[in-house]
């Protein structure tokens, strides 16, 4: 599973990807994730709003910081 977090790496960029990482903790996943930190990158992924993650290429949340349970929610 791989964890795509796109943003500036600002606080709540942090919060998200430690929030990603406790969900698949708790499920006991294994996975990878991958920063993007580029504009032109996140503006080509589409994201309009940051913080974004996708989970194995598919956007699922945008412009907001998910908390764990949300995200376990994803991952069902």
């Amino acid at each position: 599973m791989k964890f795509t977090i796109y943003g500036s790496g600002c606080s709540k960029c942090k919060q998200l990807t430690t929030n990603a990482e406790d969900a698949a903790n708790a499920k006991g996943l294994q996975y990878e994730v991958e920063k993007v930190t580029d504009t032109n990158a996140i503006i080509d992924a589409g994201i309009m709003r940051t913080p974004a993650l996708a989970i194995d290429g598919e956007i699922v949340i945008e412009g907001k910081v998910a908390n764990a349970d949300e995200i376990q929610k994803l991952l069902a």
